[in-house]
């Protein structure tokens, strides 16, 4: 019997990946969370973070804010952003930094807001080195 399961990643321009999986890592609320063949029936929010698909190989996406869904070995994660790593350049990862440090400083930001935005800020900083 296979370790496998089907992963699909899409934003609203266009799907980012379809592809077999055998453990997906995702970023939510709750913490960190692995997912394998077999996983309960699952929806969840994703937080800002890193998304990794290991396979034969090991893909790595940075996600925005999303929701997750896994049912019957289907996992479908939905997010505004998702960037390949691969291809996420520097200069792109320090311009996100500097504007999620800049909003970090507003004052009339919301418990969640700031949540969100200090997780965006420690995933961005992990990318850049």
């Amino acid at each position: 019997m296979s370790e496998k399961f089907s992963v699909e990643i899409i934003t609203p321009d266009k799907s980012i990946l379809k592809s077999d999986a055998i453990e997906v890592t995702i970023p939510s609320f709750e913490g960190e969370m692995g997912i394998l063949r077999d996983h309960i029936p699952l929806i969840t929010f994703l937080r800002p973070g890193i998304i990794s698909i290991r396979n034969q190989d090991e893909k790595k996406f940075f996600a925005d804010e999303g929701t997750v869904e896994f049912s019957n070995n289907n996992l479908l994660i939905l997010s505004s952003t998702v960037k390949d790593l691969k291809n996420f350049d520097k200069n792109s990862i320090s311009g996100a930094l500097k504007d999620a440090e800049k909003k970090l400083q507003e004052t009339n930001l919301s418990d969640k807001e700031q949540y969100i935005t200090s997780y965006k800020i420690n995933s961005l900083k992990e990318i850049s080195q």
